[in-house]
């Protein structure tokens, strides 16, 4: 079959950058191994792989908000040359350093998207969004290195549902990966102070609390078949955190599809409500989701619709990454809100 009209020029903007980095490396290889900064070339194992870094990277590409707002949090905007995949508003804190980085797609952008901008580095939160854009391996081919968060890759990504975990997430798979990037960039210290930092906050908010005999019920999205969250993902270090109960924890899927009656059925005392800025399912908004169960003929009944105990957070909150701390403290300050914990 005979090759479209857009393959053409993909095909040959592969073959100018893999020429070009060819070049480099044959020109210079002796004298990029003198100059190579303190602490590099390093290696660094991840999900199985080994990645060695010649040099800090200097025109970053970051596919995932998790990701991107890590090396932000980093200081590393100056590094970056590009963004993408984006469920919620950046961070209040890294709005300025944002702003100056370009958006290569609100969700997973092209292979040819990405290598547009002549990256040296990509980082990826989730393994599915790394292969919406392309294989680690064709990232090789071109001598870019790829790196993807541990807490995605430590659980079984086939099947529906985002997946399932055989073992509960921990902060430590998001901290590892903050020590990774800030080593890959050569700004260790930065990556220290940053978990130092997360770590203060999670003991702030949770001292004291004891919420064991609050029931809890996180909907992503989808009105039609529900995104509800299963026992042991970023939803499962809140509750955690809290000693409170997840009614779904009897399944280790990351997001299983539940319908509404098995919902109803549950009847939590709260629903923690993703409140999504992007377009992709229905029911994004929190707005959304609260007109939906106020009006549907099964929910509407449900305890915490009728005393409307409802915690909104971001997407980003409810997946694995540095707003899994600020999922911890909306929620118990909702909760002690609401009058259910001391």
């Amino acid at each position: 079959m005979a090759p479209s009209r857009r393959m053409v020029p993909i095909v040959g903007l592969l073959l100018l950058i893999a020429g070009l980095l060819t070049a480099c490396g044959g020109s210079s290889s002796s004298g990029r191994a003198q100059e190579s900064p303190a602490g590099f070339p390093r290696t660094i194992d991840n999900c199985g792989k080994r990645i060695t870094i010649e040099a800090p990277p200097e025109r970053a590409a970051s596919l995932d908000q998790g990701s991107t707002e890590i090396l932000l949090s980093l200081g590393l905007a100056d590094r970056m040359v590009g963004t993408a995949k984006w469920t919620d508003p950046v961070l209040k804190e890294l709005e300025a350093a944002n702003a100056t980085v370009p958006r290569l797609a609100d969700n997973a952008p092209s292979f040819e998207r990405v290598l547009a901008e002549e990256p040296d580095f990509v980082s990826a939160s989730f393994v599915s969004t790394m292969d919406k854009v392309s294989s680690r391996a064709d990232f090789d081919k071109l001598g870019v290195p790829t790196y993807v968060s541990p807490a995605d890759c430590i659980k079984n990504n086939q099947g529906d549902g985002d997946g399932s975990r055989a073992e509960p997430l921990r902060m430590r798979s998001i901290y590892g990966e903050i020590r990774d990037l800030a080593r890959i960039f050569g700004v260790a210290e930065r990556g220290e102070e940053l978990i130092a930092e997360l770590r203060g906050r999670l003991d702030a908010a949770t001292k004291d609390i004891d919420a064991s005999g609050v029931s809890m019920l996180y909907w992503f999205a989808n009105s039609e078949s529900p995104y509800m969250a299963g026992c042991c993902g970023a939803p499962g270090i809140i509750t955690e955190a809290i000693g409170a109960k997840n009614v779904f924890d009897d399944t280790s899927k990351e997001w299983p599809q539940i319908n509404w009656e098995t919902v109803a059925g549950r009847n939590p005392d709260v629903l923690v409500l993703g409140d999504l800025t992007r377009k992709s399912q229905t029911a994004e908004t929190a707005a959304n989701k609260i007109e939906f169960l106020e009006s549907h003929p099964v929910t509407r009944h449900m305890d915490a619709v009728r005393n409307r105990r409802y915690i909104l957070l971001s997407g980003a909150a409810m997946n694995p990454s540095i707003r899994t701390v600020d999922g911890v403290e909306k929620v118990v300050e909702a909760l002690r809100e609401f009058g259910l914990v001391d």
